[in-house]
């Protein structure tokens, strides 16, 4: 999903700055084809974007890409802004918003629900949820990729 989600962006002019992916050597990959930095870190990836957009499984992905230490997006996060597409329990939304307060950053949820073709074409259905300031700082990027935008609070 994420894969698309940033060729779709690119496509649409925004530049992708960093990529970063569990399994490197997709990440790789997909940073070439975008002219992107292959990020190494959760850290790298913070240092090269204003905006950062995470797809992740579940639960423990989730907190792990938010982790309190160690190499985590919350590394310099000050005035970032993170768009999370991943549907993970309400607990785990409340409990990142409240880590990314903490360092300094915005976030939102952006529960998708729909798949890899609505992805590619940006026609994903995108439901928000978080910050009403955040999530019109994330609008015009949300709206390139979404068919069906709605901020829910």
């Amino acid at each position: 999903m994420g894969s698309n989600m940033a060729r779709r962006l690119k496509e649409c002019g925004y530049p992708i700055a960093a990529v970063y992916d569990v399994h490197a050597p997709a990440a790789a990959v997909l940073a070439a084809e975008l002219g992107a930095a292959h990020a190494t870190s959760l850290a790298a990836v913070t240092a090269a974007a204003e905006l950062v957009f995470t797809v992740v499984t579940d639960d423990a992905a989730q907190l792990g890409v938010f982790a309190e230490g160690g190499d985590s997006l919350l590394a310099g996060a000050k005035g970032k802004l993170f768009v999370n597409c991943a549907t993970v329990s309400p607990k785990i939304h409340v409990e990142i918003e409240r880590r990314a307060h903490a360092a300094g950053a915005a976030v939102i949820e952006a529960c998708m629900a729909s798949s890899i073709p609505q992805a590619r074409a940006g026609t994903l259905y995108l439901l928000c949820g978080g910050d009403r300031a955040a999530f019109e700082r994330a609008k015009p990027i949300l709206e390139k990729l979404s068919a069906a935008l709605r901020y829910i609070g």
